[in-house]
């Protein structure tokens, strides 16, 4: 096949989608490593310092490329304006479910989410976006729907947590992937319309004298700073990445980051991985090892 022709170049688009996804989800998979560093910090208070470093670090990068004539026709176009904002609700929403989570201790069920978000994506996908799904993936995402279920059956009640962090994220997921602004731009929009917020809420907590950020050492505090690139960049290649593969694959690429927080949990921070979580777990992994091995199939017949 000629590196020329239409099929090798949507190849390779697809290829490099892939790869900025698991850049993204790696970044994210190891997450708990960071929220355990800065857990000083009020989820409250932190949700807010991340709106501020990530606007600060994407207005930062705007300013290196001198991009920002962009900006008022976005926010002039009613339909662009209003998809960002919508994005922005859904990933803030996201943010503060998390960090709620946390601070409640809520691990389990958060992580769960993030096991339930891809298969939410898949059906988005079929349901919206009319991606049509063979045999083979309808097989992976059954045995993956049975692992997430089994869970949810033995977390104790409605996980609304977790339901709450899977429809968040996979709406935001679908916005940007259907948003006709560029990654960075659509990334930058979406913070700059949190950001107003965000400094209310900063000023309120300093003016009642209940802000904890200067109480910080040094090196904390630079650490709740680095929010910002670590909050936008694997935003923006996930949004990179989803503009070049199909939502479904991108669902299920996504299993990298509940399983590398797993893997955290179980062995730096000697979290319980009983027989029940075992089972879901296995199940789940055998569906992306399905799902793995019908995209190879399939990319040898193309």
């Amino acid at each position: 096949m000629s590196p020329d022709t239409p099929a090798a170049q949507a190849a390779a688009e697809r290829r490099r989608g892939i790869g900025l996804a698991l850049g993204a989800y790696a970044v994210w998979g190891l997450f708990p490593l960071y929220f355990r560093a800065v857990g000083a910090l009020p989820a409250f208070e932190l949700l807010a310092h991340r709106v501020l470093w990530a606007a600060a670090f994407v207005l930062g990068l705007l300013g290196v490329q001198r991009r920002f004539a962009w900006i008022a026709p976005a926010l002039a176009d009613r339909r662009v304006a209003g998809r960002a904002l919508a994005s922005a609700l859904l990933i803030g929403l996201n943010w503060l479910i998390y960090l709620w989570a946390v601070a409640r201790g809520q691990v389990v069920e958060a992580s769960l989410g993030y096991f339930i978000n891809p298969l939410v994506n898949v059906l988005l996908g079929a349901w919206l976006l009319h991606e049509r799904l063979r045999p083979g993936q309808w097989v992976a995402t059954a045995c993956a729907a049975a692992g997430v279920l089994w869970l949810a059956l033995h977390s104790g009640g409605l996980p609304w947590i977790a339901l709450g962090l899977a429809f968040s994220f996979a709406g935001y997921g679908l916005l940007r992937k259907t948003s006709t602004l560029g990654p960075v731009e659509g990334l930058a929009l979406e913070t700059l319309l949190l950001l107003p917020p965000a400094l209310l809420a900063l000023a309120g907590l300093a003016g009642a004298g209940a802000t904890h950020f200067l109480q910080l050492p040094l090196g904390t505090q630079a650490l709740v700073m680095a929010a910002g690139p670590i909050t936008v960049i694997p935003l923006l290649l996930f949004a990179a990445g989803a503009r070049r593969i199909p939502f479904s694959l991108l669902g299920f690429l996504q299993y990298l980051v509940p399983s590398t927080q797993l893997a955290i949990g179980v062995l730096l921070f000697g979290e319980a991985f009983g027989l029940d979580r075992q089972l879901g777990f296995a199940a789940i992994w055998l569906g992306l090892v399905l799902y793995s091995l019908d995209e190879r199939r399939a990319a040898r017949l193309r």
